[in-house]
């Protein structure tokens, strides 16, 4: 066992566990960080869209010298069918401000700058290290882990669970049970180099400008799912995802879907004559707000993925993630200064303290949200996107047939896919689920 005591043990290094780690580290506290992985973000090789300001209030000049990669001026919503798209998207020159808002950055290389910042802060980080097992007293309080290393066990006041959406640490100490397949989707992704330039004028960027695509329809076949494109500096990242269960319902396979994605006529251009460098999946938590477990007890917090802390809706986890990791480790920091035990009653300040962020308000806004998608996907990501392309083509094409007429046959349709009932229920539970 190591005879060095910890006032915090974190458990994982990605954004949650960073956040958690540097934040009390920079109080002074005495901490430890241990990672499975060779390096922080070895695991990590796909891209991702980084929040400025939830990264700010822990690194304020993260500018200076974080690996970033382009700085988002678009954003465009695409509503697939299998041979089009209906789009919406919004751009603004307001983004090529001094400090912008978002970035896309790619993890293995921003994993592993965050995690320096938590050394330099003062924290201890051990790297190729699975804790195996947590640690308990007589009265099974939380006291530490137990690892695969020959030491062994560790101890600290407190440990903070950031392991991720599978957290097996977690769950095999029965703090909360494995996410359901309903509550978890599998995504995969891959990089496609392109020169710098083909890059920009292919998306319409200048400099360091930066734009995202997020598309659903029938690219997921009728599953609960996304797809999405990033355009990074030199390369494109470009995935899609489902949830579990519906890749157990229907057979269908992770990679069958990224294949069609890739080769859909409104994407296919945008990759022509890349070269395909990396390819990853992983899993990411999308239960919402009714899929949190418990998150704090006798010596232990949980913070980030391993929280179910994703905002589906709007794509976001990485600034969850960093702000769980931040609000959990200033509760520490508080019950710490006052000389108070990390005791299940005094560290529900760090739930208190996140159910008054935006986290668990965005979360509970759209709570009803996960549900309503997967029990109607063939309707949300099958029906209407056929539906729309059908009216939007409508809409353009001239021919000679009476635009009344078009707009007849355009109703007609949805009518007769949906009737008038299942066309105000749809709308009824979407508008109140969106609440």
């Amino acid at each position: 066992m190591i005879d060095e005591r910890f006032d915090a043990i974190v458990v994982g290094a990605g954004m949650a566990g960073n956040a958690a780690a540097l934040t009390m580290a920079k109080r002074g506290m005495k901490i430890l960080q241990l990672e499975r992985g060779e390096y922080p973000g070895s695991k990590n090789v796909q891209g991702a869209i980084l929040y400025a300001d939830m990264l700010e209030k822990l690194i304020p000049d993260f500018r200076e010298d974080a690996p970033l990669e382009r700085h988002l001026v678009e954003q465009r919503f695409w509503m697939m069918d299998d041979r089009s798209h209906t789009g919406l998207h919004y751009r603004s020159d307001d983004f090529n401000e001094e400090k912008p808002n978002r970035y896309t950055i790619i993890r293995a290389q921003f994993d592993k700058w965050f995690s320096s910042k938590v050394r330099e802060a003062g924290a201890t980080v051990l790297c190729e290290t699975t804790a195996t097992d947590l640690a308990r007293d007589d009265h099974g309080r939380v006291i530490g882990v137990r690892t695969d290393r020959r030491d062994g066990e560790i101890h600290a006041d407190v440990v903070v669970l950031a392991e991720g959406v599978i957290g097996l640490l977690g769950t095999r100490a029965g703090l909360r049970r494995r996410p359901e397949p309903d509550k978890v989707a599998l995504a995969v992704k891959e990089m496609h180099f392109l020169p710098r330039e083909t890059i920009e004028a292919r998306f319409n960027l200048r400099g360091d400008e930066g734009m995202v695509i997020e598309a659903a329809g029938t690219i997921s076949r009728g599953m609960t799912g996304m797809g999405f494109i990033y355009a990074n500096k030199e390369c494109i990242s470009l995935g899609i995802g489902c949830l579990v269960a519906d890749f157990q319902r229907t057979g269908e396979t992770p990679y069958g879907l990224l294949d069609r994605f890739k080769r859909h006529p409104s994407v296919a251009p945008l990759i022509e004559g890349s070269e395909v460098k990396e390819y990853a999946a992983h899993l990411i938590p999308e239960g919402g707000f009714n899929a949190i477990p418990q998150l704090y007890g006798e010596g232990w917090v949980v913070v980030g993925d391993a929280a179910q802390l994703n905002n589906a809706i709007h794509r976001e986890g990485s600034n969850l993630a960093m702000t769980s990791g931040r609000i959990a480790a200033e509760a520490i920091f508080q019950l710490k200064s006052r000389g108070d035990r990390m005791t299940a009653k005094n560290l529900s300040l760090y739930k208190k303290m996140l159910d008054d962020s935006f986290v668990i308000k965005d979360l509970k806004k759209y709570k009803d949200l996960p549900t309503l998608m997967h029990t109607n996907s063939q309707n949300f990501f099958l029906t209407y996107p056929q539906l729309l392309s059908r009216a939007m083509q409508n809409f353009v094409r001239v021919d000679g047939m009476p635009k009344a007429e078009k707009e007849k046959m355009t109703l007609k349709s949805f009518v007769k896919a949906r009737s008038w009932a299942g066309l105000f229920g749809d709308a009824f539970r979407f508008a109140r689920a969106w609440r």
